[in-house]
């Protein structure tokens, strides 16, 4: 199926308006895009950030009349500074199957592979001392591309998780806990605010056919317990805001692994773990972004 896609730049103070009005005309979707170079790093939970400048993108259905919406919206919103009108006919494809074709399979340091589905061949599946996860795109964040990730899985793949508890705080996709269970954690706790990552990491544990060693929940169905490993993959605000949880779930002598922090942060999120008696190894970073790990003392 194919459909119009409709998109105008603007300001953040019309964005949603805007947003608003495409739907009353019938939009099947709207989403919104940075249309200059503003960075956005740290929405709060359950926030839609919209930049200075803004694109507001509609998808219409085939038989919509483009021109006509866009008669409709500069006419109604002739006082505001749209800019940029553009239409185009979208055709439809298979989003994952396109993700998959581009996606080629990493290595984390000398045992851990993550790959797309059918992209192991018989001979790599069987070489010795050799982890793979399949992974393939769905509804959360966390496929070993972005930095942050693949510093936690660097990290993981370099330690020796024989028979580890661990506690994936803010499991995304799940991959850190996966990876950890496939690398020889006895057991994983996955804790994310969102239910669709919750959903992500349960497939994602079938695939790999590790379901049986994890259990998944939102935060207040979490019952906190100390394991010998947390992982907490999501961004340097909430990192400090959860400094005094996160760090209660580390076991004395476990270890404690913390990323989605930018370089320029990582002195706020040591200083915030530092009050709680964690003590972290200097930043270990990958272009704008870095990790923070240590042991808890006894």
């Amino acid at each position: 199926m194919a459909w119009h896609q409709l998109s105008i730049t603007t300001d953040n103070n019309t964005a949603t308006e805007i947003s608003d009005f495409f739907s009353e005309l019938g939009a099947v979707s709207v989403t919104y895009m940075d249309a200059e170079d503003q960075p956005v790093y740290e929405p709060a939970p359950g926030e839609t950030k919209i930049w200075h400048r803004t694109k507001v993108i509609a998808l219409f259905e085939l038989d919509a009349e483009p021109e006509l919406v866009k008669i409709l919206l500069f006419s109604h919103f002739k006082d505001s500074t749209i800019t940029h009108w553009h239409q185009e006919v979208l055709q439809d494809q298979a989003w994952e199957r396109t993700w998959m074709d581009h996606y080629q399979p990493m290595k984390f340091g000398d045992s851990l592979w993550v790959c797309a589905t059918g992209q192991q061949s018989t001979d790599q599946k069987h070489q010795a001392n050799t982890v793979y996860l399949t992974l393939d795109p769905g509804l959360a964040f966390g496929t070993g591309t972005h930095p942050t990730t693949a510093l936690c899985l660097e990290w993981l793949a370099s330690h020796d998780l024989t028979d580890k508890i661990v506690i994936d705080y803010g499991c995304g996709s799940g991959i850190l806990a996966i990876a950890a269970l496939l690398l020889g954690a006895k057991q994983a706790h996955a804790i994310d605010i969102d239910p669709q990552a919750l959903e992500a990491t349960h497939y994602n544990a079938e695939k790999n056919q590790v379901q049986d060693k994890i259990t998944c929940y939102l935060p207040e169905q979490f019952n906190p317990i100390q394991a010998d490993i947390v992982l907490a993959n999501i961004l340097a605000k909430p990192l400090c805001e959860l400094s005094a949880s996160i760090s209660e779930l580390v076991k004395p002598q476990g270890e404690l692994v913390l990323s989605g922090i930018l370089n320029t942060q990582a002195k706020s999120v040591i200083s915030a773990y530092r009050i709680h008696n964690m003590q972290l190894a200097p930043p270990v970073s990958q272009q704008d972004w870095c990790r923070l790990n240590g042991t808890k003392p006894t």
